[in-house]
């Protein structure tokens, strides 16, 4: 476990020396289209699956790839780390975030975030915030865009009982586009609020595309149930490969954020 917390610290170094040193990159981005920006962060990501595999022993998969629609398009993904937050926008053209708006004050990262698009949300607004937070997420998807949702509204740990907020689907409905869920067990590998980085084989799962138009109901049950179903299937091979890694899977507390 020693090897392990090492390879950790010096993968955290070199990922936020990265970070750092493409922030300045993208600082002249700022004048330019906001496309600019997201192909940044774009190699900022690369930059971060290639020190994963050479310093932490973790490769990562893509399955699925073929479902992605062209398009205007919802995205309902799993989250269990901070990691699909800026690798999931890689795989489309024009992606935008729901996010929490606490994140727009962050020094130099928020006006990234104005730039490209993002909407905030506050948590606790009342229904007019959350009305005018629908209503710019139709008229981003409805110009072109790929809305990215994390539909229990924050990071769950791998094994944690499910938590799925229900306005994501109003902004389905509102919509009309087809939706993507995915599925994924980035928590095994960089789990939240620690350091630690565990080897092993991280998967994303693009799921089947769901059509525009379900009826409420039926599509909250259909996308939970394609959701965990299949991250529990990628959770317990997870844990599986790293038993035999590092003797025993690490342990998550299953609880919320």
């Amino acid at each position: 476990m020693f090897l392990i917390f090492l390879r950790s610290l010096v993968f955290n170094v070199l990922f936020y020396a990265v970070l750092v040193c493409l922030a300045i990159v993208a600082l002249p981005t700022f004048a330019m289209p906001p496309r600019a920006m997201l192909t940044v962060a774009q190699w900022w990501a690369k930059a971060t699956l290639v020190l994963m595999r050479a310093i932490c022993n973790i490769k990562v998969e893509f399955r699925g790839q073929e479902k992605i629609p062209q398009g205007p398009l919802v995205i309902v993904a799993k989250h269990q780390s901070f990691w699909e937050t800026f690798v999931l926008p890689g795989f489309f053209d024009r992606p935008i975030f729901i996010l929490k708006r606490q994140l727009m004050q962050i020094p130099v990262f928020g006006q990234f975030l104005v730039k490209t698009g993002m909407i905030a949300i506050d948590r606790k607004a009342g229904v007019k915030a959350l009305l005018d937070m629908t209503r710019r997420a139709r008229d981003a998807v409805r110009s072109g865009r790929q809305l990215v949702i994390f539909p229990e509204g924050t990071r769950r740990a791998p094994g944690a009982p499910p938590d799925y907020k229900t306005g994501f689907a109003q902004i389905y409905s509102s919509c009309g586009v087809p939706c993507l869920p995915i599925a994924l067990n980035s928590g095994l590998f960089w789990p939240r609020r620690t350091f630690m980085r565990y080897p092993g084989t991280l998967v994303v799962e693009f799921l089947d595309p769901l059509p525009p138009g379900l009826p409420k109901d039926e599509y909250l049950s259909r996308v939970q149930s394609a959701i965990e179903e299949a991250t529990d299937r990628l959770v317990e091979a997870g844990r599986k490969e790293q038993e035999q890694l590092i003797g025993s899977a690490p342990s998550y507390a299953p609880t919320g954020s």
